[in-house]
């Protein structure tokens, strides 16, 4: 594509200046032709006009009868036009028109250079309204005794010159386009054989850009053609020589880097990136393909970029911690010279899980003596007075009995919950919780027989819809009972009395969901990024109230998830919440017969 195009514009170049010249010389010989023509033309007439005055002079000084006859009859003999005028310029005689008919000639434009004096004859060409064509007119003043008798006119039809003159326009023209065409075919020649060994050196030079740098241009041109192709060859080699030294460098460093667990990179003084070991590209999105172009500033930490910019000024080592997305780093930065530049080595530790773990510890402590501090106090204020009041009455020590026990019911309860999630959280009693083949239909019917009394006690509607289909699921039974048993019973506390709770098991063959709908309080929308978290709760005093410990719906995602599930919440406050579970459809479990209408 490169030869043919600067094939094109080579040929394209010839052709220009060839063409420039043929029309220059095309112009000049039709512009000589031209002249020669009408200056012939001028000295044919200028000489019949001469030899008319040798003829008439007398006649014309005697002025003679018959002096039109004659002008005549020497007309027809040359094909001219004759006119003769007096010294006035009115007309004596002409071969074409009468004479009395013709105004009078003296202001006509050869008459007048005919007796400016300032040559011996007078010439013009005008155009003839009366025979539609050019004349040329020549026009020689007639003295006697040097006193100006007359003056002779002769006029010609210009039209066979001009006849003559299309005729060489065309032939001309028609030898153009024929030198055209052989100059076209002769520039293109040329092209293709002056730029051929430039189609050979593109070829070569394809085949070294592929990474074929042992490949050399060979060229036996003897012209500038050589000269060049000796400096690609040069180029070449020296390109070859300095990535072997790179390979080398970079072999020595990838064999350290790509061995370590931290992240590891290499920041030159202009904040380029040069080196970084695999976990290093990982963490900072980094392309390898953009090393060592990539820019440390777009890391996006302007820490990291100060305190680089810092040890390449002051030669030295740090340590500090930074913040990078969700992670966290103890970052070590140390001056590194190497053979090309100064440069500065990042270490980066990722203590984030460390971070995370004491982090989730604080708030376990936290949030665990938080949850057991309430109900201890009960129980203890409540104790105390059992203890010390020896007036209380036996009504009064049921009452504070009943309130100790349900404190430690409480306590019990979200010991039980935190064991359990304790528990579902170790790998090994995961891989030991017994799953099998079971029917959403059963497990919704269990879940929600055992809290219908609760929500008859609150006089609310607990509407149970079943799928016509199997809807079966692998999961344990007992804890993805727990899981519904949980949702109904949230749903149950935080819709007011005669509310409506719906329960619905749905299946499509490919999946199975579970939908808890309420038409409760709801949640608002700032909280529900939030609600699954452990000891969150939206309310604390109504969750208090209703005997909430935040564990809940932290334990039941996690049950969602470990059935390799997924819950969905919506909510609306004042309206109510949808809990929606989906599960993969146990295809292997068709025999699991569909749960009847009630």
């Amino acid at each position: 594509m490169l030869h043919a195009h600067i094939t094109r514009r080579f040929t394209a170049s010839i052709l220009l200046v060839v063409l420039i010249s043929l029309a220059c010389l095309s112009g000049y010989l039709l512009h000589f032709f031209y002249q020669n023509t009408m200056a012939s033309e001028q000295a044919t007439l200028l000489l019949n006009a001469r030899i008319i005055d040798t003829t008439l002079s007398d006649k014309l000084y005697q002025k003679d009868p018959h002096l039109a006859g004659i002008a005549d009859k020497i007309s027809r003999q040359t094909s001219l036009r004759i006119t003769i005028l007096d010294n006035n310029g009115a007309v004596l005689a002409d071969t074409s028109e009468p004479a009395d008919k013709l105004d009078n000639h003296l202001n006509r434009e050869e008459v007048r250079q005919a007796l400016s004096g300032s040559s011996d004859y007078g010439s013009s060409i005008r155009y003839s309204n009366t025979l539609h064509e050019n004349l040329m007119y020549a026009a020689i003043p007639v003295y006697r005794d040097d006193t100006l008798i007359g003056i002779i006119r002769t006029s010609t039809s210009l039209a066979p010159a001009e006849q003559a003159y299309r005729q060489i326009v065309r032939s001309i023209a028609v030898a153009l386009l024929m030198a055209l065409a052989a100059s076209l075919a002769l520039a293109f020649w040329l092209a293709r054989r002056q730029l051929r060994p430039l189609l050979l050196m593109n070829r070569d030079a394809q085949k070294i850009t592929k990474g074929n740098l042992s490949h050399r241009i060979r060229l036996r041109t003897g012209d500038e053609f050589d000269m060049l192709a000796l400096t690609i060859n040069k180029l070449t080699a020296s390109l070859a020589a300095k990535i072997k030294e790179a390979q080398a460098d970079a072999h020595k460093f990838s064999l350290i880097l790509e061995q370590m667990d931290n992240a590891v990179m290499l920041i030159d003084p202009q904040g380029k990136i040069i080196e970084a070991n695999r976990k290093a590209c990982e963490l900072f999105h980094i392309q390898e393909s953009m090393l060592p172009h990539h820019s440390i500033h777009l890391i996006g930490s302007a820490l990291l970029s100060e305190k680089a910019r810092q040890i390449m000024k002051s030669n030295r080592a740090e340590a500090f911690t930074m913040q990078y997305e969700t992670h966290t780093f103890d970052v070590f930065l140390s001056a590194f010279q190497n053979q090309k530049a100064p440069a500065v080595l990042a270490v980066f530790h990722d203590i984030s899980v460390l971070q995370e773990l004491n982090q989730r510890q604080a708030e376990f402590t936290g949030n665990a003596a938080h949850e057991l501090a309430t109900p201890l106090t009960s129980i203890s204020g409540f104790a105390e007075i059992l203890r010390e009041d020896d007036f209380t009455s036996p009504d009064d020590s049921h009452h504070y009995a009943d309130v100790i026990y349900r404190q430690a019911q409480r306590m019990t309860r979200l010991i039980q919950e935190l064991l359990q999630l304790t528990r579902l959280e170790n790998k090994t009693y995961q891989a030991q919780i017994p799953q099998q083949i079971v029917s959403g239909n059963e497990l919704l019917q269990a879940a929600a027989g055992s809290l219908q009394k609760k929500a008859s006690a609150k006089h609310q509607q607990l509407k149970l819809i079943f799928s016509p289909e199997p809807p079966t699921i692998k999961a344990a039974q007992d804890l993805m009972e727990q899981v519904l048993r949980n949702l109904i019973d949230n749903a149950i506390k935080y819709t007011p009395e005669r509310g409506c709770i719906t329960a619905s098991c749905q299946t499509d063959k490919e999946q199975v969901w579970f939908t808890i709908q309420d038409t409760g309080i709801g949640i608002p929308e700032e909280s529900l990024p939030r609600i699954f978290d452990r000891f969150y709760r939206v309310d604390k005093a109504r969750a208090r109230k209703t005997g909430g410990n935040g564990i809940g719906l932290s334990l039941v995602k996690f049950l969602v998830e470990l059935f390799d599930g997924r819950i969905q919440v919506e909510s609306i406050p004042e309206k109510g919440t949808t809990f929606t579970l989906t599960f993969s459809y146990a295809s292997a479990c068709e025999s699991v017969p569909p749960f009847p209408d009630k």
